[in-house]
């Protein structure tokens, strides 16, 4: 198959971006890793008349400043799965690195890509979205933050103007004894999720809990941020029954969309099972110290 003819530009920088998306009109299109993009082009799913290149706009740079993991919006997946830093700051955000798609995928794929794609399947989406972190973008009128709460409008929709990039992506470190656990179910490896949950929960020094946030991906047309059910834990050491039955109280009332490969009445049970194991394992790290993390993903 092959895509429908179009312009190709390469950005030097994310001004330059900016200035030829306003050239190109609203149907041109930002090209960071196309891991996303590229495949619908040659299945006649989205024909641009103009891509944007900007691999070339920025550094792949990952820091810590000011309390915050701050990474450039063309980190690439692998790069977020294997980093120390990453894993010693936001070990949830490399566990779910490890579950995109194929090793050629991690390697090509962007995490501002994959954020602006708007996929309601994507693993960074849920967690950008459970550890409330803040994408940076650039348009004609200048920088702004957008919450990733609110970049997600629906399926491949964000709330970014045609014209704005993403250029980078924060995630607040979490202090104490903290823990986060990400997972997925798939069919197969490397298959769009059916379902997933991330779940981060923090103890105090007597094992209660001070804080819990609790996500749900795949199965509407965004990430689903359920913590207010998760706030039940708050002010208690977790316990096993409380966890359960919060899982199936939140999978119960979740929306569940349709799928192809499975039912919603067997992946709103699988919702349950999931947050059920993403919340027990997440509470189990954080009474350990909040470090540990799987390095090549774990799908049910």
């Amino acid at each position: 198959m092959y895509s429908a003819p179009f312009e190709y530009l390469r950005a030097g920088s994310w001004e330059d971006a900016v200035a030829q998306l306003q050239r190109g009109g609203e149907d041109a299109h930002v090209l960071a890793g196309g891991q996303s993009l590229v495949p619908m082009m040659m299945l006649g799913l989205a024909a641009p008349p103009v891509l944007v290149d900007v691999g070339a706009a920025d550094e792949r740079t990952i820091d810590v400043r000011d309390g915050s993991l701050v990474l450039s919006a063309l980190v690439r997946h692998v790069e977020l799965e294997h980093s120390e830093l990453v894993r010693r700051t936001c070990p949830m955000l490399a566990e779910a690195a490890g579950y995109i798609g194929n090793v050629r995928v991690r390697h090509r794929g962007t995490i501002g890509g994959s954020l602006a794609h708007g996929e309601s399947t994507a693993e960074l989406a849920t967690v950008a979205v459970a550890h409330q972190a803040t994408v940076r973008v650039l348009g004609p009128s200048g920088r702004r933050t957008v919450p990733a709460s609110e970049l997600f409008v629906t399926h491949l929709t964000t709330s970014l103007e045609p014209d704005e990039v993403i250029t980078g992506v924060e995630f607040p470190l979490t202090a104490g004894h903290s823990g986060s656990c990400f997972l997925e179910m798939t069919r197969r490896a490397g298959d769009f999720a059916m379902a997933e949950a991330a779940a981060t929960v923090s103890l105090d020094v007597d094992g209660r809990c001070t804080h819990a946030r609790l996500v749900v991906g795949a199965v509407a047309d965004r990430p689903t941020d359920v913590s207010e059910a998760a706030r039940a834990l708050v002010g208690e050491p977790p316990a096993d029954a409380a966890i359960t039955e919060l899982a199936r109280g939140v999978a119960e009332a979740v929306e569940i969309g349709p799928s192809v490969h499975a039912g919603v009445g067997y992946r709103r049970e699988m919702v349950a099972v999931l947050i059920t194991r993403a919340l027990g394992t997440a509470i189990s790290r954080a009474a350990s110290g909040g470090t540990a993390t799987s390095t090549n993903g774990h799908r049910v």
